[in-house]
């Protein structure tokens, strides 16, 4: 299998492509358009046990793609790509209404001074007919109009726009801008019956002068992009219908409401006392696992709709901790816990040198998250 970075700066996507797909061996080409950045991307990838990477330098990939096939662009299994954002100088060298590789080719030129959705026709033209990529762009392409609007319902009507995923501010060194990372996919595109969006926006911790990505940021994504879950306020499958709706403009705000839940504060509660029953709803998720623990912490109150206080409130937690509903619940939990690390002490005593500790770590996870599934 192979990878490609048209953009690939110092090699560092296409490094973390090669050690994501570990023990699988995958072909590594990358072509950067500065010479400097080229050769440090060569040594990074001796230094990383990569030295049959294909690194090409010196030349824009739009106006020069250096991994010709035929006459035609050398097409690869994964794509990836952080281009420049907006790039507004990507004419230069050539004109692309006399592409010879046809890459605008039944879906139109992008404006003269951004070049962002020509990097990202060059990703589709470089993939092989079951070809994957991902490019980071500016949030910018999921909305803008006219000749990029054309080229974004283009896209989406081919089927080949497989997710989008909204990434945080300030996150890449050079720009503020929010990002988002767009996932194209040619395998059954002909099929495709809408995009699955996640707005991961909110997920990140500020490091210095910028936000980072934390690993369990990275893990929610990965996860509900593997399960395909719809969470309210962070993910969501927009049908064809519902793109052709909104007139192909793909703003995730239009089909995820991130907005912050408001704060309810009941007046008469306040004035007159007693619980609103609609707090008390807002736990309904522990109500299920101890159903009668309810009724031993509240009682109905003098009024409709309100609750209040069965017991001293220094009461409650002793009662909650005591209650036989939630000690069955604490024993099924040490006992589903137990039984997985029992499963997981061998494995962890056969551990040697050659041991990979992130991989370690993230089937450790896997399998405990599944354990509590069941």
């Amino acid at each position: 299998q192979s990878v490609y970075d048209p953009t690939c700066g110092s090699g560092s996507l296409l490094l973390k492509v090669a050690a994501e797909a570990k023990p699988v061996d995958i072909s590594i080409y990358g072509q950067e358009k500065e010479n400097a950045t080229a050769a440090l991307a060569i040594l990074n990838m001796w230094l990383h046990g990569e030295p049959t990477a294909v690194i090409k330098k010196g030349q824009s990939t739009l106006s020069n793609p250096l991994f010709p096939d035929n006459g035609a662009l050398k097409t690869f299994d994964y794509v990836v790509a952080n281009p420049p954002f907006s790039y507004k100088a990507w004419r230069n060298g050539f004109t692309p209404e006399e592409d010879s590789y046809g890459r605008f080719d039944g879906f139109g030129i992008p404006p003269n001074k951004n070049g962002d959705y020509a990097f990202l026709l060059h990703i589709v033209k470089s993939l092989k007919s079951t070809g994957k990529g991902a490019c980071v762009l500016p949030h910018g392409v999921l909305f803008r109009g006219n000749t990029e609007a054309d080229i974004r319902t283009n896209l989406v009507k081919r089927g080949y726009i497989k997710a989008i995923i909204g990434l945080p501010a300030n996150l890449f060194f050079g720009t503020g801008i929010p990002a988002c990372i767009v996932v194209v996919d040619k395998e059954v595109a002909s099929e495709r019956k809408g995009i699955f969006m996640i707005d991961a926006s909110k997920g990140f911790v500020k490091d210095g002068n910028k936000n980072r990505l934390r690993e369990q940021d990275i893990r929610k994504i990965i996860d509900i992009w593997n399960e395909q879950e719809i969470l309210p306020k962070f993910s969501h499958f927009a049908t064809n219908e519902e793109i052709e709706k909104n007139e192909y403009n793909l703003n995730l705000p239009r089909y995820i409401d991130t907005s912050d839940a408001e704060d309810i504060q009941n007046i008469e509660a306040h004035l007159k006392g007693g619980i609103p029953e609609y707090d008390i709803d807002l736990l309904d998720d522990y109500w299920a696992i101890c159903p009668t623990l309810k009724v031993s912490i509240f009682k109905i109150g003098s009024r409709l709709g309100y609750f209040d206080v069965a017991i001293p409130v220094e009461e409650i937690r002793p009662v909650i901790l005591e209650h036989k509903e939630f000690l069955e619940f604490r024993k099924n939990i040490q006992v589903t816990f137990e039984s997985w690390r029992k499963s997981q002490t061998p494995i962890l005593k056969s551990l040697g040198t050659d041991n990979n500790p992130k991989v370690v770590i993230s089937k450790l996870s896997d399998d405990l998250l599944e354990a509590f599934k069941e």
